[in-house]
């Protein structure tokens, strides 16, 4: 009787993805998103500066950060963004304050509630679903723009500083 080449491994013993299922652009231009109504210069400034990361957690939030800094391009003076989520109690609206994340799989939203209470949804990268909607802000102070300090949490975490 022969033994295969590929044993079997222990019915409960760690899955371990193939180093091959992540990639890493180096010096090679990142995939551009693929959006019918942008420009090719809207497009190409997503992925400005954008490396690919081994951390399935971290590679989601820095394309989710690049995609909240474009939202929030479009948004005025009196706008914050916003975010209506399934599964938040209520009606699934939190006003989005900050975004983090914890590798390998956690994507981290920090904000308030409609009741201005605060509230932190800890989501699995693999089930991220975000609707960006802009909120009136509060009328005491100017409105709050993340995707800027999103940016540069992704710029400190760039494996490939040039």
């Amino acid at each position: 009787m022969s033994q295969s080449a590929d044993p079997k491994p222990a019915p409960d013993s760690p899955v371990v993805a193939p180093a091959s299922m992540f990639s890493d652009c180096g010096d090679a231009p990142c995939p551009e998103p693929v959006l019918p109504t942008a420009t090719a210069e809207q497009q190409a400034a997503l992925t400005d500066g954008v490396r690919m990361r081994e951390n399935p957690a971290e590679w989601a939030f820095v394309r989710l950060s690049k995609l909240i800094e474009d939202y929030e391009k479009t948004l005025d003076k009196d706008e914050e963004v916003g975010a209506r989520i399934v599964g938040l109690p209520g009606d699934g609206v939190m006003q989005i304050e900050d975004v983090g994340f914890w590798g390998p799989d956690f994507i981290l939203f920090l904000g308030k509630n409609a009741d201005g209470r605060p509230v932190r949804l800890i989501q699995h990268y693999a089930q991220i679903n975000v609707l960006l909607d802009a909120r009136k802000k509060p009328d005491e102070r100017p409105a709050r723009r993340i995707g800027f300090q999103l940016s540069e949490l992704v710029e400190k975490t760039n494996p490939k500083q040039t």
